[in-house]
């Protein structure tokens, strides 16, 4: 069984952009916790969090944040596990968020994905336990199959609806 996958969002506003990270986890079956937790509000319980995530079955832990976006670089401070920062967007288009979730100081390394970006999100922390589950492996190559698939069938209607012009 794959190790768990925390998902924590620094505010449940975040939720209706997280819960695309939460949907994908799921569609691959892996175990997953969703938290609510605050850098600037909640720092203990964050750091305490992070500080037992590997003890407690956790493999990566995902993290949402707008604004000054702190809570991914606060987490991947007190773990040694890896750590996905999610962007979100709230002001600045969420630059703030993205300059924040990116700009970790050395040693301290933070996996960002786009703003707004939770589905890369969780396809990045199955990719990552996908390197020790072979079942992971393969659902990952299934799925870009599909999109191999997909794209192939949106570039044959084209081709039909550019010839009908």
């Amino acid at each position: 069984m794959s190790k768990k996958v925390a998902v924590i969002m620094g505010s449940d506003s975040d939720f209706p952009i997280v819960k695309d990270a939460v949907t994908e986890l799921k569609s691959y079956g892996v175990p997953y916790e969703v938290h609510v937790m605050s850098a600037h509000r909640t720092p203990e319980l964050a750091a305490e969090f992070a500080s037992n995530a590997a003890a407690n079955g956790f493999g990566i832990i995902i993290c949402a944040a707008g604004m000054a976006a702190h809570l991914a670089g606060v987490i991947a401070g007190h773990t040694i596990l890896p750590v996905i920062g999610i962007p979100i967007r709230s002001s600045f288009d969420g630059l703030d968020a993205l300059l924040a979730t990116v700009q970790m100081p050395s040693g301290i390394p933070v996996a960002t994905v786009a703003v707004n970006g939770a589905k890369n999100a969780a396809i990045l922390a199955v990719q990552m336990l996908a390197i020790n589950d072979e079942g992971l492996a393969a659902k990952l190559s299934e799925a870009k199959q599909k999109m191999i698939e997909g794209v192939k069938e949106k570039d044959r209607k084209m081709q039909e609806a550019v010839a009908a012009l």
